[in-house]
């Protein structure tokens, strides 16, 4: 738990509950605290009325397109570029991969997303403790 300043406020943009449950173990993990947009109208609506340090987000699970998403997030709050994490199924359409690729926007695949998701958001939030023990 992050004591002595605000805990970092993290969007989760994912419809699925199982998956939406575990972000929230992992962010708890970080001292993080989640919110949560089940569509991407509702984070573009909640990035424009919040701060947030870091956004995940499941592209396909968008009401928008994905590219109208990610765009607007850097229009509407240009201090998450760099701090979009995209967590996917797999990625192997070249729409997809050529939108992560001009966004620069990392991604983590459901398979993958616990032992990378601790590392990419210690990485975007300067977070240097490890998950579980807090190091001097």
């Amino acid at each position: 738990m992050v004591t002595g300043s605000a805990r970092r406020k993290v969007l989760i943009v994912e419809d699925e509950p199982s998956i939406r449950n575990v972000l929230f173990v992992l962010l708890a993990g970080l001292g993080c605290e989640g919110d949560v947009a089940y569509t991407g109208q509702q984070a573009l609506s909640m990035v424009s009325r919040e701060s947030f340090d870091a956004v995940l987000v499941d592209l396909r699970c968008s009401n928008l397109g994905a590219e109208e998403v990610m765009s607007q997030i850097k229009e509407i709050s240009p201090h998450l570029i760099g701090r979009v994490l995209v967590i996917t199924g797999e990625v192997t359409d070249a729409q997809t991969m050529e939108l992560l690729s001009r966004h620069l926007l990392p991604h983590i695949p459901h398979d993958r997303l616990m032992p990378e998701l601790f590392s990419q958001l210690r990485g975007i939030l300067g977070l240097n403790t490890s998950p579980h023990h807090a190091k001097s």
